[in-house]
Protein backbone atom coordinates (compact mmCIF):
# COMPACT_ATOMS: atom_id res chain seq x y z
CA UNK A 1 0.00 0.00 0.00
CA UNK A 2 0.88 3.53 -1.02
CA UNK A 3 2.63 6.12 1.09
CA UNK A 4 0.53 9.20 1.71
CA UNK A 5 0.77 11.97 -0.85
CA UNK A 6 0.34 15.55 -1.61
CA UNK A 7 -2.86 16.64 -0.76
CA UNK A 8 -4.73 18.85 -3.25
CA UNK A 9 -7.25 21.05 -1.64
CA UNK A 10 -9.43 21.66 -4.35
CA UNK A 11 -13.12 21.48 -3.46
CA UNK A 12 -15.20 18.80 -5.05
CA UNK A 13 -18.26 20.68 -6.90
CA UNK A 14 -19.34 18.29 -9.47
CA UNK A 15 -18.42 14.51 -10.81
CA UNK A 16 -17.17 16.03 -14.06
CA UNK A 17 -14.34 16.85 -11.91
CA UNK A 18 -13.99 13.18 -10.70
CA UNK A 19 -13.81 12.33 -14.10
CA UNK A 20 -10.96 14.13 -14.95
CA UNK A 21 -8.76 13.00 -12.51
CA UNK A 22 -8.93 9.52 -14.42
CA UNK A 23 -8.45 10.88 -18.12
CA UNK A 24 -5.66 13.26 -16.80
CA UNK A 25 -3.97 10.04 -16.86
CA UNK A 26 -4.24 9.17 -20.34
CA UNK A 27 -0.92 9.06 -21.96
CA UNK A 28 0.15 9.28 -26.10
CA UNK A 29 1.18 5.89 -26.27
CA UNK A 30 5.46 6.85 -26.71
CA UNK A 31 4.51 8.56 -23.39
CA UNK A 32 3.50 4.52 -21.86
CA UNK A 33 5.35 3.11 -19.29
CA UNK A 34 5.91 0.18 -16.67
CA UNK A 35 5.94 0.41 -12.73
CA UNK A 36 6.85 -2.50 -11.03
CA UNK A 37 5.85 -2.79 -7.42
CA UNK A 38 7.08 -5.72 -5.31
CA UNK A 39 6.73 -6.44 -1.16
CA UNK A 40 8.65 -8.99 0.91
CA UNK A 41 9.12 -10.54 4.06
CA UNK A 42 11.73 -9.61 6.33
CA UNK A 43 12.99 -12.30 8.79
CA UNK A 44 15.76 -13.02 11.40
CA UNK A 45 18.41 -14.38 9.90
CA UNK A 46 19.81 -17.72 12.15
CA UNK A 47 23.19 -16.08 12.40
CA UNK A 48 21.59 -13.52 14.35
CA UNK A 49 19.17 -15.06 16.44
CA UNK A 50 18.71 -14.78 20.25
CA UNK A 51 16.16 -15.48 22.95
CA UNK A 52 13.88 -12.41 22.08
CA UNK A 53 14.80 -13.10 18.13
CA UNK A 54 13.90 -16.10 17.14
CA UNK A 55 15.55 -17.07 13.85
CA UNK A 56 13.02 -16.61 10.32
CA UNK A 57 10.44 -14.54 12.15
CA UNK A 58 9.53 -11.31 11.00
CA UNK A 59 11.68 -8.18 12.51
CA UNK A 60 9.75 -5.35 14.20
CA UNK A 61 9.81 -1.68 13.93
CA UNK A 62 12.19 -1.28 16.06
CA UNK A 63 15.16 -1.57 17.45
CA UNK A 64 16.98 -3.35 15.09
CA UNK A 65 14.17 -3.55 12.48
CA UNK A 66 12.40 -1.85 9.88
CA UNK A 67 13.18 1.46 10.98
CA UNK A 68 16.53 1.09 11.03
CA UNK A 69 16.59 -0.05 7.77
CA UNK A 70 14.96 3.11 6.11
CA UNK A 71 17.10 5.16 8.11
CA UNK A 72 19.91 3.01 6.27
CA UNK A 73 18.42 3.73 3.27
CA UNK A 74 17.46 7.49 3.62
CA UNK A 75 21.66 8.26 4.61
CA UNK A 76 22.73 6.31 1.28
CA UNK A 77 24.40 8.46 -1.28
CA UNK A 78 24.39 10.91 1.02
CA UNK A 79 20.68 11.30 1.77
CA UNK A 80 20.60 12.10 -2.03
CA UNK A 81 18.34 9.36 -3.13
CA UNK A 82 15.58 9.17 -0.76
CA UNK A 83 13.45 11.80 1.43
CA UNK A 84 11.58 10.62 4.51
CA UNK A 85 7.92 9.95 4.66
CA UNK A 86 7.08 10.20 8.46
CA UNK A 87 3.49 9.67 10.12
CA UNK A 88 3.33 11.12 14.11
CA UNK A 89 6.79 11.10 14.06
CA UNK A 90 7.69 7.80 12.66
CA UNK A 91 9.60 7.22 9.51
CA UNK A 92 7.05 5.13 7.36
CA UNK A 93 8.58 5.32 3.67
CA UNK A 94 10.66 7.01 1.83
CA UNK A 95 10.15 9.27 -1.38
CA UNK A 96 12.55 8.66 -4.12
CA UNK A 97 14.44 11.72 -5.94
CA UNK A 98 17.73 12.12 -7.89
CA UNK A 99 18.32 8.61 -9.53
CA UNK A 100 15.50 7.53 -7.79
CA UNK A 101 13.03 10.11 -8.73
CA UNK A 102 9.69 8.22 -9.24
CA UNK A 103 10.09 5.82 -6.71
CA UNK A 104 9.14 4.65 -3.36
CA UNK A 105 10.11 2.61 0.01
CA UNK A 106 7.23 1.76 2.05
CA UNK A 107 5.71 -0.60 5.23
CA UNK A 108 2.79 -3.21 4.36
CA UNK A 109 1.10 -3.16 7.81
CA UNK A 110 3.50 -6.22 9.27
CA UNK A 111 6.94 -4.60 7.61
CA UNK A 112 6.61 -6.00 4.40
CA UNK A 113 9.04 -4.01 2.85
CA UNK A 114 7.90 -2.85 -0.79
CA UNK A 115 9.50 -1.29 -3.47
CA UNK A 116 7.05 1.17 -6.01
CA UNK A 117 9.14 1.79 -8.61
CA UNK A 118 9.83 4.32 -11.28
CA UNK A 119 7.86 4.80 -13.97
CA UNK A 120 10.40 3.11 -16.60
CA UNK A 121 9.91 2.81 -20.82
CA UNK A 122 11.56 -0.77 -20.72
CA UNK A 123 11.26 -4.56 -19.05
CA UNK A 124 15.14 -4.09 -19.35
CA UNK A 125 15.07 -1.25 -17.13
CA UNK A 126 12.41 -3.22 -14.81
CA UNK A 127 15.12 -5.92 -14.64
CA UNK A 128 17.90 -3.31 -14.19
CA UNK A 129 15.86 -1.18 -11.27
CA UNK A 130 15.10 -4.71 -9.32
CA UNK A 131 18.50 -5.71 -8.98
CA UNK A 132 19.43 -2.60 -7.41
CA UNK A 133 17.18 -2.71 -4.91
CA UNK A 134 18.11 -5.90 -4.27
CA UNK A 135 21.47 -5.30 -4.30
CA UNK A 136 21.05 -1.62 -2.08
CA UNK A 137 19.07 -3.74 0.52
CA UNK A 138 20.90 -6.85 1.11
CA UNK A 139 23.82 -4.95 2.83
CA UNK A 140 21.81 -3.03 5.38
CA UNK A 141 19.55 -5.72 6.11
CA UNK A 142 22.49 -8.30 6.61
CA UNK A 143 23.99 -5.26 8.99
CA UNK A 144 20.68 -5.59 11.20
CA UNK A 145 20.90 -9.43 11.09
CA UNK A 146 17.71 -9.46 8.77
CA UNK A 147 17.12 -11.39 5.39
CA UNK A 148 14.09 -10.81 2.38
CA UNK A 149 12.30 -13.38 0.93
CA UNK A 150 9.57 -12.45 -1.71
CA UNK A 151 6.37 -15.25 -0.76
CA UNK A 152 3.07 -15.00 -0.95
CA UNK A 153 1.64 -15.90 3.02
CA UNK A 154 3.74 -16.17 5.53
CA UNK A 155 4.92 -19.54 5.93
CA UNK A 156 5.62 -19.91 9.60
CA UNK A 157 4.35 -17.06 11.84
CA UNK A 158 0.87 -16.51 13.41
CA UNK A 159 -0.56 -13.51 12.89
CA UNK A 160 -0.13 -12.83 16.61
CA UNK A 161 3.48 -13.36 15.80
CA UNK A 162 3.28 -10.33 13.13
CA UNK A 163 4.16 -7.12 14.69
CA UNK A 164 2.55 -4.02 13.97
CA UNK A 165 3.88 -0.92 11.98
CA UNK A 166 2.98 2.50 13.01
CA UNK A 167 1.39 3.77 9.98
CA UNK A 168 -2.24 5.78 11.16
CA UNK A 169 -3.83 4.10 8.30
CA UNK A 170 -3.26 0.77 9.34
CA UNK A 171 -4.62 1.53 12.53
CA UNK A 172 -7.75 2.39 11.25
CA UNK A 173 -7.83 -0.48 8.88
CA UNK A 174 -6.81 -2.86 11.60
CA UNK A 175 -9.94 -1.74 13.50
CA UNK A 176 -12.62 -1.91 10.42
CA UNK A 177 -11.35 -5.38 8.61
CA UNK A 178 -13.07 -7.48 11.12
CA UNK A 179 -16.11 -5.72 10.48
CA UNK A 180 -16.62 -6.54 6.87
CA UNK A 181 -14.69 -10.06 6.67
CA UNK A 182 -12.79 -12.67 8.36
CA UNK A 183 -9.68 -12.75 6.71
CA UNK A 184 -8.79 -9.12 6.49
CA UNK A 185 -6.25 -8.73 8.87
CA UNK A 186 -4.34 -11.67 7.31
CA UNK A 187 -4.40 -9.68 3.95
CA UNK A 188 -2.97 -7.22 5.94
CA UNK A 189 -0.20 -9.02 7.96
CA UNK A 190 1.04 -11.96 6.51
CA UNK A 191 0.55 -11.66 2.53
CA UNK A 192 2.81 -10.26 0.15
CA UNK A 193 2.03 -9.27 -4.08
CA UNK A 194 3.59 -8.10 -6.77
CA UNK A 195 1.91 -5.62 -9.49
CA UNK A 196 2.40 -3.70 -12.39
CA UNK A 197 1.38 -0.47 -13.45
CA UNK A 198 0.38 0.11 -16.75
CA UNK A 199 -0.86 3.15 -19.02
CA UNK A 200 -4.02 3.56 -21.49
CA UNK A 201 -4.24 6.44 -23.87
CA UNK A 202 -8.23 7.20 -23.99
CA UNK A 203 -11.00 5.87 -21.73
CA UNK A 204 -11.78 3.39 -24.65
CA UNK A 205 -8.30 2.03 -24.40
CA UNK A 206 -8.73 1.73 -20.59
CA UNK A 207 -11.96 -0.25 -21.16
CA UNK A 208 -10.28 -2.54 -23.12
CA UNK A 209 -7.20 -3.23 -20.82
CA UNK A 210 -9.12 -3.00 -18.01
CA UNK A 211 -11.58 -6.04 -19.20
CA UNK A 212 -9.06 -8.15 -20.89
CA UNK A 213 -5.94 -7.76 -17.57
CA UNK A 214 -9.52 -7.98 -15.19
CA UNK A 215 -10.86 -11.58 -17.12
CA UNK A 216 -7.08 -13.18 -16.96
CA UNK A 217 -6.07 -12.43 -13.36
CA UNK A 218 -7.47 -15.62 -12.06
CA UNK A 219 -4.65 -17.20 -14.59
CA UNK A 220 -1.89 -14.42 -13.16
CA UNK A 221 -3.17 -16.05 -9.98
CA UNK A 222 -2.62 -19.66 -10.78
CA UNK A 223 0.82 -18.75 -12.99
CA UNK A 224 2.25 -17.00 -10.28
CA UNK A 225 0.85 -19.22 -7.03
CA UNK A 226 3.56 -19.05 -4.59
CA UNK A 227 2.23 -19.49 -1.09
CA UNK A 228 1.53 -23.01 -0.17
CA UNK A 229 1.67 -22.84 3.58
CA UNK A 230 0.42 -21.79 6.61
CA UNK A 231 1.93 -21.76 10.23
CA UNK A 232 4.71 -24.34 9.43
CA UNK A 233 2.58 -27.23 6.98
CA UNK A 234 1.11 -27.16 3.61
CA UNK A 235 -2.47 -25.35 3.67
CA UNK A 236 -4.14 -27.19 0.97
CA UNK A 237 -4.21 -23.94 -0.92
CA UNK A 238 -1.28 -23.02 -4.33
CA UNK A 239 -2.15 -19.20 -3.63
CA UNK A 240 -3.70 -18.91 0.06
CA UNK A 241 -2.80 -15.29 -0.68
CA UNK A 242 -5.39 -15.22 -3.58
CA UNK A 243 -7.72 -17.41 -0.64
CA UNK A 244 -7.49 -14.84 1.65
CA UNK A 245 -8.78 -11.93 -0.83
CA UNK A 246 -12.26 -14.16 -1.08
CA UNK A 247 -13.18 -13.08 2.50
CA UNK A 248 -11.53 -9.50 3.20
CA UNK A 249 -13.91 -6.99 2.06
CA UNK A 250 -16.20 -7.91 -0.85
CA UNK A 251 -17.60 -4.25 -0.98
CA UNK A 252 -14.52 -2.83 -2.10
CA UNK A 253 -12.27 -6.14 -4.12
CA UNK A 254 -12.57 -9.29 -6.15
CA UNK A 255 -13.73 -8.66 -10.06
CA UNK A 256 -16.77 -6.20 -10.05
CA UNK A 257 -19.06 -7.39 -12.93
CA UNK A 258 -20.10 -3.78 -13.54
CA UNK A 259 -16.38 -3.75 -14.79
CA UNK A 260 -16.93 -5.73 -18.09
CA UNK A 261 -19.93 -4.11 -19.06
CA UNK A 262 -19.70 -2.63 -22.65
CA UNK A 263 -20.50 0.62 -21.74
CA UNK A 264 -17.85 0.69 -18.48
CA UNK A 265 -15.90 4.13 -18.74
CA UNK A 266 -14.34 6.41 -15.37
CA UNK A 267 -18.32 7.89 -14.99
CA UNK A 268 -19.57 4.35 -14.53
CA UNK A 269 -16.24 3.61 -12.07
CA UNK A 270 -16.30 6.41 -10.03
CA UNK A 271 -20.05 5.94 -9.59
CA UNK A 272 -19.22 2.27 -7.89
CA UNK A 273 -16.05 4.08 -6.37
CA UNK A 274 -18.46 6.74 -4.41
CA UNK A 275 -20.47 3.07 -2.91
CA UNK A 276 -17.17 1.89 -1.58
CA UNK A 277 -17.02 2.37 2.15
CA UNK A 278 -14.30 5.07 3.10
CA UNK A 279 -11.70 4.89 5.73
CA UNK A 280 -9.62 7.84 6.58
CA UNK A 281 -9.71 11.61 5.46
CA UNK A 282 -6.33 13.66 6.13
CA UNK A 283 -6.74 17.23 7.73
CA UNK A 284 -3.17 19.37 8.38
CA UNK A 285 -1.32 16.68 8.25
CA UNK A 286 -3.52 14.20 10.94
CA UNK A 287 -5.61 11.23 9.62
CA UNK A 288 -9.19 11.17 10.72
CA UNK A 289 -11.05 8.02 10.85
CA UNK A 290 -14.27 7.80 9.04
CA UNK A 291 -13.93 3.74 8.99
CA UNK A 292 -17.71 2.89 6.80
CA UNK A 293 -18.94 6.40 5.79
CA UNK A 294 -19.92 7.14 2.39
CA UNK A 295 -18.60 9.20 -0.15
CA UNK A 296 -21.43 9.97 -1.80
CA UNK A 297 -23.46 10.77 1.06
CA UNK A 298 -20.66 13.19 2.49
CA UNK A 299 -20.65 14.87 -1.72
CA UNK A 300 -24.50 15.29 -1.15
CA UNK A 301 -23.89 16.84 2.46
CA UNK A 302 -25.41 14.38 4.68
CA UNK A 303 -24.48 14.04 7.92
CA UNK A 304 -22.38 11.73 9.34
CA UNK A 305 -20.68 11.40 12.23
CA UNK A 306 -16.55 12.45 11.65
CA UNK A 307 -17.36 14.37 8.56
CA UNK A 308 -19.27 16.97 9.87
CA UNK A 309 -17.65 20.31 9.16
CA UNK A 310 -15.08 18.67 6.18
CA UNK A 311 -15.86 19.49 2.63
CA UNK A 312 -14.77 16.68 0.26
CA UNK A 313 -11.59 17.07 -2.20
CA UNK A 314 -9.57 15.84 -4.77
CA UNK A 315 -7.11 15.39 -2.52
CA UNK A 316 -9.98 13.15 -0.20
CA UNK A 317 -10.96 11.65 -3.79
CA UNK A 318 -7.61 10.87 -4.26
CA UNK A 319 -7.06 9.24 -0.82
CA UNK A 320 -10.14 7.24 -1.73
CA UNK A 321 -9.22 5.64 -4.89
CA UNK A 322 -6.17 4.17 -3.13
CA UNK A 323 -9.06 2.21 -0.66
CA UNK A 324 -10.31 0.39 -3.31
CA UNK A 325 -8.79 -3.18 -3.76
CA UNK A 326 -10.07 -5.28 -6.95
CA UNK A 327 -8.01 -7.20 -8.69
CA UNK A 328 -7.34 -4.58 -11.44
CA UNK A 329 -7.38 -1.21 -9.77
CA UNK A 330 -7.85 1.83 -12.01
CA UNK A 331 -6.20 4.75 -11.44
CA UNK A 332 -4.28 7.54 -13.66
CA UNK A 333 -3.09 3.86 -14.80
CA UNK A 334 -3.88 0.62 -14.34
CA UNK A 335 -2.75 -1.88 -11.92
CA UNK A 336 -2.30 -5.28 -12.24
CA UNK A 337 -3.04 -7.17 -8.50
CA UNK A 338 -3.83 -10.98 -8.85
CA UNK A 339 -0.54 -12.07 -8.12
CA UNK A 340 1.43 -13.71 -5.31
CA UNK A 341 5.13 -12.08 -4.80
CA UNK A 342 7.49 -14.41 -6.07
CA UNK A 343 11.39 -15.08 -7.13
CA UNK A 344 12.89 -12.03 -8.72
CA UNK A 345 13.13 -13.73 -12.31
CA UNK A 346 8.87 -14.13 -11.82
CA UNK A 347 8.31 -10.89 -10.87
CA UNK A 348 9.97 -9.65 -13.64
CA UNK A 349 7.87 -12.25 -15.92
CA UNK A 350 4.98 -11.20 -14.59
CA UNK A 351 5.60 -7.54 -15.65
CA UNK A 352 6.74 -8.78 -18.99
CA UNK A 353 3.55 -10.86 -19.17
CA UNK A 354 0.94 -7.66 -19.12
CA UNK A 355 3.41 -5.53 -20.82
CA UNK A 356 2.90 -8.20 -24.26
CA UNK A 357 -0.60 -8.31 -23.77
CA UNK A 358 -1.56 -5.15 -23.53
CA UNK A 359 0.95 -2.74 -25.01
CA UNK A 360 1.16 -3.88 -28.59
CA UNK A 361 -2.02 -3.41 -30.56
CA UNK A 362 -1.94 -6.47 -32.27
CA UNK A 363 -1.63 -8.45 -29.09
CA UNK A 364 -4.27 -6.81 -27.10
CA UNK A 365 -6.76 -7.93 -30.07
CA UNK A 366 -5.70 -11.18 -29.82
CA UNK A 367 -5.81 -11.04 -26.01
CA UNK A 368 -9.32 -9.93 -26.45
CA UNK A 369 -10.64 -12.47 -28.70
CA UNK A 370 -9.00 -15.04 -26.27
CA UNK A 371 -11.01 -13.35 -23.30
CA UNK A 372 -14.22 -13.37 -25.17
CA UNK A 373 -14.49 -17.13 -26.09
CA UNK A 374 -16.04 -17.38 -22.69
CA UNK A 375 -18.69 -15.50 -20.77
CA UNK A 376 -17.06 -12.54 -18.01
CA UNK A 377 -19.11 -14.73 -15.01
CA UNK A 378 -16.84 -17.68 -16.14
CA UNK A 379 -13.77 -15.87 -14.92
CA UNK A 380 -15.41 -14.24 -11.87
CA UNK A 381 -15.97 -17.94 -11.39
CA UNK A 382 -12.77 -19.41 -11.95
CA UNK A 383 -11.36 -16.67 -8.77
CA UNK A 384 -12.55 -19.20 -6.75
CA UNK A 385 -11.19 -22.00 -8.21
CA UNK A 386 -7.40 -21.14 -8.55
CA UNK A 387 -6.60 -20.63 -5.19
CA UNK A 388 -6.58 -24.56 -4.71
CA UNK A 389 -6.64 -25.91 -8.07
CA UNK A 390 -3.99 -23.35 -9.53
CA UNK A 391 -3.44 -24.08 -13.57
CA UNK A 392 -5.14 -27.08 -13.03
CA UNK A 393 -8.28 -25.65 -12.82
CA UNK A 394 -11.12 -26.96 -15.48
CA UNK A 395 -11.62 -24.81 -18.00
CA UNK A 396 -13.20 -25.56 -21.27
CA UNK A 397 -12.53 -28.99 -22.28
CA UNK A 398 -9.41 -28.85 -20.58
CA UNK A 399 -7.35 -27.17 -17.87
CA UNK A 400 -6.28 -23.54 -17.34
CA UNK A 401 -3.23 -24.82 -18.44
CA UNK A 402 -4.50 -24.59 -21.57
CA UNK A 403 -5.26 -20.75 -21.54
CA UNK A 404 -1.84 -20.16 -19.94
CA UNK A 405 0.24 -21.35 -23.17
CA UNK A 406 -2.38 -19.34 -25.30
CA UNK A 407 -1.85 -16.22 -22.88
CA UNK A 408 1.54 -16.33 -22.95
CA UNK A 409 2.34 -17.02 -26.37
CA UNK A 410 0.06 -14.03 -27.18
CA UNK A 411 2.55 -11.87 -24.73
CA UNK A 412 5.63 -13.22 -26.36
CA UNK A 413 4.45 -12.11 -30.12
CA UNK A 414 3.70 -8.34 -28.09
CA UNK A 415 7.04 -8.37 -26.72
CA UNK A 416 8.68 -9.17 -30.13
CA UNK A 417 6.75 -6.88 -31.81
CA UNK A 418 7.94 -4.25 -29.38
CA UNK A 419 11.62 -5.26 -30.28
CA UNK A 420 13.23 -3.13 -27.50
CA UNK A 421 16.88 -4.76 -27.78
CA UNK A 422 18.67 -4.45 -24.23
CA UNK A 423 22.16 -4.18 -24.14
CA UNK A 424 22.56 -7.95 -24.91
CA UNK A 425 21.44 -7.64 -27.67
CA UNK A 426 18.12 -9.60 -26.82
CA UNK A 427 14.29 -8.43 -27.20
CA UNK A 428 12.45 -8.31 -23.85
CA UNK A 429 10.14 -11.67 -24.74
CA UNK A 430 12.54 -13.80 -23.11
CA UNK A 431 11.86 -12.77 -19.82
CA UNK A 432 8.69 -14.73 -20.50
CA UNK A 433 10.72 -18.26 -20.59
CA UNK A 434 10.02 -19.43 -17.56
CA UNK A 435 6.32 -18.75 -18.03
CA UNK A 436 6.36 -20.78 -21.42
CA UNK A 437 7.55 -23.71 -19.48
CA UNK A 438 5.22 -23.15 -16.71
CA UNK A 439 2.43 -23.20 -19.17
CA UNK A 440 4.43 -26.09 -20.99
CA UNK A 441 3.88 -28.59 -17.50
CA UNK A 442 6.92 -27.55 -15.22
CA UNK A 443 5.66 -26.74 -11.79
CA UNK A 444 4.35 -23.13 -10.78
CA UNK A 445 6.20 -21.89 -7.66
CA UNK A 446 3.86 -23.31 -5.03
CA UNK A 447 4.30 -26.76 -6.78
CA UNK A 448 7.80 -26.83 -6.44
CA UNK A 449 8.22 -25.71 -2.86
CA UNK A 450 5.78 -28.59 -2.01
CA UNK A 451 8.12 -30.92 -3.45
CA UNK A 452 10.76 -29.21 -1.49
CA UNK A 453 8.78 -29.81 1.72
CA UNK A 454 7.90 -33.52 0.93
CA UNK A 455 11.08 -34.55 0.39
CA UNK A 456 14.38 -32.30 0.83
CA UNK A 457 12.95 -30.37 3.79
CA UNK A 458 11.55 -33.77 5.09
CA UNK A 459 8.45 -31.06 6.34
CA UNK A 460 10.28 -28.74 7.97
CA UNK A 461 9.29 -25.52 6.34
CA UNK A 462 12.17 -23.19 7.48
CA UNK A 463 14.33 -23.57 4.63
CA UNK A 464 12.12 -21.91 2.77
CA UNK A 465 13.26 -18.52 3.82
CA UNK A 466 16.95 -19.32 2.84
CA UNK A 467 15.88 -20.83 -0.75
CA UNK A 468 13.25 -17.97 -1.37
CA UNK A 469 15.95 -15.09 -0.14
CA UNK A 470 16.68 -12.14 -2.92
Amino acid sequence: MSNPGEQNDTRIESCTQLVSVFAAGEKPRAAWRIGTEHEKFGFIRPDAASATRAAFMPPPYEPQGIADLLAAFEGAQGGQDWLAIRDNGHLIGLKGQGRMKGGSLSLEPAGQFELSGGPLSTLHETRDEMATHFEELRAPAAALGLGFAPLGFHPLATRAQMPGMPKSRYGIMKAYMPKVGTLGLDMMARTCTVQVNLDFASEADMRRKMQVSLALQPLATALFANSPFYEGAPNGYLSNRARIWTDTDNARSGMPRLFFDEQFSYERYIDWLLDVPMYFIMREGRMIDVAGRSFRAWMRGDHQDGLDGFVPTIGDFDDHMTTAFTDVRLKQFLEMRGADAGSPEMMLAQSAFWVGLLYDDAALASAERLVREAPWEDYIALRAAVPVQGLGARWGSGTLRDLAARAVSIAQQGLRARAVIGADGVDESGYLDVLESIAAGAPTQAERWLERFNTVWAGDVRPIFTEAAI
